[in-house]
Order: C-alpha cells, then structure tokens, then sequence
C-alpha cells in the first residue's frame, strides 16, 4: 500500500504548483539550466565537506572542534530529515503535476523538506557564528540551491522553506549546545 500524504500537502500543491511551474518553466534557458544543475549539485555534499575540511584552516583555534561540530551537526539534521521526509511522503511536483518538468533525477520520489535547503541554511548560520566574513560568498549560493530546488521541478516552494526552517532551527541548537 502506498503511503497517503496528509490533506494539507493537497491543498498546499494546489496552491503552490502554478508559481511552481513558472519557475520550472525557467529551465529551457540552457545557460540558467546549467547554472541550476550546477548549484543543486553543489548542495548534493561537496560545498559542505569542503566547508567542514577547511574549518582548521580558516579558525585561529578551534577550527577542529568547529569540523566536529558542523559534522555532527549535519548528522542529526540528515536523520531528522530522513525521519520526517518518510513520515510525510510528499510527492514530488513533476510527479504530482505533468506540467512541471523534472530537470535532474530525483534521488526519491518524496519532496518534503528540502533537504539541500536544509543544509545550505544551516551551515550559513554556522558560519555566520564562527567565520562571518564567508556570508557574502555562502549566502548566494545557498540561495542559489534554493531556487534551483523548485527550478529543476524537484521542490514545492514550502519545501524549500520547510528546509530553510529545519535547517536554521538545527543550527540554533548546535550553537546552543557548543556555542
């Protein structure tokens, strides 16, 4: 048996699922299609590893402490995500509605939270606590996965800010627990 997504995620994709389109339908610019693709797979893990690799290099101190915390940071998050991403089985817009096309494959077929949104507001905060002299470089990026989520017809838009939120909330608590 499939699961049911909650009544809620009905009602919201109705809502959401025109804008949604529209950005999609942004993608047959191959150069901001690249650019979406490029940004998306940047979020998938490789701007994070290199972000926790370099934490010695760029702290005076503490630097290996800070790749511990963002680490196992980025682990409780990706179970959380995991744990409400199954529970709540959203499916995907371009699954959900035709017109909305899919631009990258989709790991899974389930879309809420973003999990790359997550991750990108989540070690912005980060850093905006230890290294904020990054922030003018991250915060770009981090918004360009955003977009590039709904862009390439893999996010509702409430997916995205669903991670945005997780993501924010996850780093909070790590700050408090190890400021």
């Amino acid at each position: 048996m499939k699961p049911r997504a909650p009544v809620v995620f009905e009602r919201l994709d109705l809502l959401e699922w025109h804008l949604c389109q529209r950005l999609a339908g942004f993608s047959i610019h191959r150069p901001w299609l690249w650019l979406l693709r490029l940004a998306s797979k940047a979020g998938d893990w490789p701007l994070w590893v290199a972000l926790i690799a370099a934490q010695p290099w760029l702290q005076d101190r503490d630097g290996g402490r800070l790749a511990l915390q963002y680490t196992l940071t980025a682990l409780v998050a990706i179970a959380f995500y995991r744990l409400v991403k199954t529970r709540l089985c959203r499916e995907r817009p371009f699954i959900t509605f035709s017109t909305i096309a899919c631009q990258e494959p989709a790991r899974d077929r389930y879309s809420f939270p973003s999990g790359h949104t997550m991750h990108a507001v989540m070690f912005c905060t980060l850093v905006a606590a230890h290294t904020p002299w990054l922030l003018p470089s991250l915060i770009p990026v981090a918004a360009l996965i955003a977009v590039s989520r709904v862009g390439l017809g893999l996010h509702y838009i409430s997916d995205v800010a669903a991670g945005a939120a997780i993501g924010y909330g996850m780093a909070l608590a790590s700050l408090a627990l190890a400021p």
